[in-house]
């Protein structure tokens, strides 16, 4: 049954880290809406449920006010709805590093950074407290502060900062390489999974990616290869946040970390963007450019992504990882004439393929079985 796999066995189906803190809870969620409890057994559970304190669902069926149920129970079918939320996650989760290029340009990386990330602590956070989600909090404050870090300072800070140096489509590839770091440094955290012949390859393969896209790509100069060091750091970031959800957070109410993580990150951010705070009023552009990757890539996102895995399942809500470069590419060379190049294309190529296979060892047996669960 999928309620009884381990918390670390949802990593490799969602692959960003923060699908990561979604998809821990998805298979346990799924395995409760297919089970019907048998008529003559019904009395007799009701007498042991008097003296145990039942097990709060951690994964919302919906989020009131945001996002009504759209299945009935025990559908084995996905909705339109859920098909439509599928499409625009998988854009919405590949634009922000064309609105980052866009916004760095005039503002400054710690004000972009710390301006995304308000926006969205002050939508998901009300939401957060409504569901009681932030009540569990308390025994995992280090756990909380250390994801904050390394989920939304890091990587936030990191990514802003080597986009006035780098292309936005250099950027959405070198952050698909998360899943080859998560593998590289799995085992430092105490996480052991067997690394197989097909994940063995899709990590040589993932590997020779990065070399390809930094050795034949459009990486030249000093302020290149400090734009690709942010973008490296920013990925390890994001690989140590999908550690922490594993080994800390992975039974608490998904939305509660988030939120509370998002508040520490815009505090720890709060000084950096005072002191470089623009001069000037930015233009339109700029400020609409932060207003989006708040309030769309973080906060919608989030939801949508609730929505998505509570409806259609944690294995097929996957299959974004594989679309966001994919967006991130194409957005920077058909609007910001970007130049990739035969390079950039074939390091693209191995870095997607290299992610699937170093994932689909670990996914392939229990994305069947957390799919079953779902539908």
């Amino acid at each position: 049954m999928a309620a009884n796999l381990r918390p670390l066995d949802a990593t490799w189906d969602l692959r960003w880290s923060r699908r990561l803190l979604i998809a821990t809870t998805a298979s346990n969620h799924a395995s409760k809406r297919s089970e019907r409890v048998p008529e003559s057994s019904a009395r007799h559970l009701d007498r042991i449920a008097c003296h145990q304190t039942p097990e709060r669902n951690p994964f919302p069926d919906s989020i009131p006010g945001f996002l009504p149920p759209i299945t009935s129970e025990g559908s084995t079918s996905v909705s339109w709805r859920a098909w439509l939320a599928f499409v625009a996650l998988g854009i919405i989760w590949g634009i922000p590093y064309f609105f980052i290029k866009l916004a760095v340009q005039e503002i400054s990386p710690f004000v972009v950074a710390w301006g995304r990330i308000m926006l969205a602590t002050l939508i998901l956070l009300p939401i957060a407290w409504r569901r009681g989600a932030l009540r569990s909090l308390g025994a995992r404050k280090a756990a909380v502060c250390a994801f904050a870090t390394a989920e939304f300072v890091i990587p936030f800070s990191a990514i802003s900062i080597g986009e006035r140096w780098i292309d936005s489509s250099v950027t959405g590839i070198l952050i698909a390489a998360v899943p080859l770091t998560i593998t590289l440094i799995s085992r430092l955290f105490g996480v052991h999974e067997r690394l197989g012949p097909w994940r063995f390859l899709g990590l040589t393969l993932g590997l020779f990616g990065v070399v390809v896209l930094l050795g034949f790509g459009s990486i030249s100069g000093p302020l290149g290869w400090a734009g690709v060091s942010c973008m490296l750091f920013a990925t390890l970031g994001y690989a140590i946040g999908a550690l922490i959800i594993q080994r800390h957070l992975s039974e608490l109410d998904s939305i509660g970390p988030i939120a509370a993580s998002l508040l520490l990150a815009s505090t720890a951010l709060l000084i950096p963007a005072v002191v470089t705070f623009p001069q000037r009023m930015p233009s339109a552009i700029a400020l609409s450019s932060i207003g989006v990757l708040g309030l769309v890539c973080t906060a919608l996102a989030m939801l949508l992504m609730f929505y998505l895995v509570s409806h259609a399942g944690a294995s097929r809500a996957s299959v974004i990882t594989y679309i966001n470069p994919a967006v991130a590419t194409l957005l920077g060379v058909l609007l910001l004439h970007e130049h990739l190049g035969v390079g950039g294309i074939t390091a693209f190529v191995l870095i997607l393929l290299g992610s699937w296979l170093a994932t689909r060892g670990a996914a392939s047996t229990r994305g069947a079985r957390a799919g079953a669960s779902a539908q």
